[in-house]
């Protein structure tokens, strides 16, 4: 199965973990645009709107016509579905390389359910080899780079790019990611880090993974 179907395949699985008559979180990527483009076709009258991770999703929502809330008006989101750069089978994630990362950890973090929509090649065993995205504000961006520098890694600035909230963001190889979870709260200790892009803290609730004949369900139990 090519790469593009595999995504599509893991998106369409997801319209099953959608709550009817409830409101959906919506994350950002090309994996997340088949999702909303089943969505559009099949599921869309169901919902009672899309909270969205983006302004490049909030465009393609508005073109199919679904309706958009703010995170800030809705007490309760079921449901957030998402894409990744990589993810473990345990659900930790690198997200970020669409530059989205800081909304989509807020509306994560705020949804009962995360749902993780990957192809295969982004199933790996140990996160690290996608470079690690880092948003930071823009007067602490070089600052940030040095301790990310003593912290083993390696950051370049993401030159030319600005953030939806306005930020810097840093491309960061080379780290020890054995332990995600102390890795993400070393880096968000860090003034001015907005956040990292590491999603192991609170991580996928459930995976669908896009490949062979079927997609593949993986629930880390969290």
């Amino acid at each position: 199965m090519l790469p593009d179907k595999q995504k599509q395949a893991a998106a369409e699985a997801a319209l099953r973990y959608i709550e009817d008559d409830a409101w959906l979180g919506i994350g950002t990527g090309s994996t997340v645009e088949y999702f909303i483009e089943a969505l559009a076709e099949k599921r869309k009258n169901s919902i009672r709107g899309a909270v969205s991770s983006s302004e490049r999703t909030t465009a393609l929502l508005k073109k199919y016509h679904i309706g958009i809330e703010e995170l800030n008006n809705i007490d309760t989101l079921p449901v957030y579905i998402d894409g990744a750069d990589e993810v473990t089978e345990h659900g930790a994630m690198i997200k970020g390389g669409g530059g989205a990362l800081t909304r989509e950890k807020v509306i994560g973090q705020a949804a009962r359910k995360f749902v993780c929509v990957v192809d295969q090649s982004k199933l790996v065993p140990v996160l690290g080899e996608f470079p690690l995205p880092v948003e930071v504000i823009p007067m602490a961006r070089s600052f940030v780079a040095r301790e990310l520098t003593r912290l083993g890694g390696q950051p370049s600035w993401r030159a030319g790019f600005i953030t939806d909230n306005g930020n810097a963001i840093l491309d960061v190889r080379g780290l020890n990611l054995i332990n995600p979870v102390e890795t993400e709260g070393a880096i968000n200790q860090i003034p001015g880090v907005v956040t990292a892009g590491i999603f192991a803290q609170r991580g996928a609730d459930v995976i669908l993974v896009g490949g062979g004949e079927d997609v593949k369900i993986l629930t880390p139990g969290r």
